[in-house]
């Protein structure tokens, strides 16, 4: 059970591997993009080219699903940011373990964006778990944990792409310890668990008040969606790529105090953030150098 890219390297390995697939469900295919085409999501297309069979569901409640999966006679549930939420009674159905894959080292960051949140606060390490799922948020008995290091530019997405790599590989790890009675389900620490919310677009916003590397791990966070931004003279500027600097002019913050042919440099905090790529409104991602070359920018405007 799966439904986004993070979904898709746990799919391919069990399938390498040559566990049974009895079936794949994952979210009904969504309009997307500016034609609003159909679009399969990307767990449904992996698994149609590894020939297996696919149920799209609207909801996980009611008889007719819980019929469907029980009659399946499952040993394992493989839940990998799946989208729905399962009762009691669908968590029941496998003869042994419903097995969640999640994005952190748990009980750190239960919930939903628990990359981002690890980049946002500069966290020097991040990685998987695997739990056996109940019926609260992130809450199941621990099986495995698998650990990555991060780096200074890290982002959302290399984090995003390392970890689903990592998953893949931890929940064979983790059923085959589960099968051999090597491993035994510790209860989480609820007294130093920490929650993540759902990302908004709005958590994009840059406040130039803020520390440099603040604002560095904001637009690392961010990327790629929803994208870290600001405003100049009425108009969204994203920002793609910063680096933090040391020195610190003597003006308000968000004031840029620099422009030359590789970087724009702002006053953030106590000290200043130089921009090396960013997001008009053309919608290209540029380099500050081809940036400035179609926008006029002014040492003194000031980045709101």
């Amino acid at each position: 059970m799966g439904t986004p890219d993070f979904s898709v390297p746990a799919l391919k390995t069990l399938a390498e591997n040559g566990y049974r697939i009895s079936l794949v469900v994952t979210q009904p295919d969504r309009p997307k993009g500016r034609g609003k085409k159909m679009m399969p999501p990307p767990v449904k297309q992996a698994a149609l080219e590894l020939g297996l069979e696919v149920f799209q569901p609207e909801t996980m409640k009611g008889d007719a699903i819980k019929d469907k999966l029980a009659a399946l006679k499952p040993d394992f549930f493989v839940v990998v940011a799946f989208g729905h939420k399962l009762s009691r009674e669908i968590l029941d159905i496998p003869a042994i373990y419903p097995i969640n894959i999640h994005a952190s080292l748990l009980p750190a960051y239960r919930g939903s964006s628990p990359i981002q949140s690890a980049i946002m606060n500069m966290d020097k390490i991040s990685g998987v778990t695997t739990m056996v799922m109940d019926t609260e948020l992130d809450t199941g008995d621990i099986l495995l944990k698998a650990a990555t290091p991060l780096s200074d530019d890290e982002t959302a997405q290399t984090l995003h792409d390392r970890l689903a790599v990592m998953g893949g590989e931890i929940i064979v790890q983790t059923i085959e310890a589960v099968v051999n009675n090597s491993v035994t389900p510790a209860p989480q620490n609820n007294d130093i668990a920490t929650y993540c919310r759902m990302l908004k677009k709005s958590d994009g916003k840059i406040d130039w008040c803020k520390e440099p590397e603040q604002i560095s791990a904001q637009v690392r966070a961010m990327t790629p969606w929803p994208g870290a931004f600001t405003f100049l003279n009425g108009r969204r500027i994203k920002v793609m790529a910063v680096k933090t600097m040391d020195i610190k002019p003597d003006l308000p913050a968000g004031t840029v105090f620099s422009c030359d042919c590789s970087e724009i440099r702002v006053v953030a905090g106590s000290g200043a953030i130089a921009i090396l790529q960013l997001q008009g409104e053309s919608g290209k991602c540029l380099c500050s150098e081809d940036f400035l070359r179609g926008n006029r920018l002014d040492t003194g405007e000031c980045f709101l």
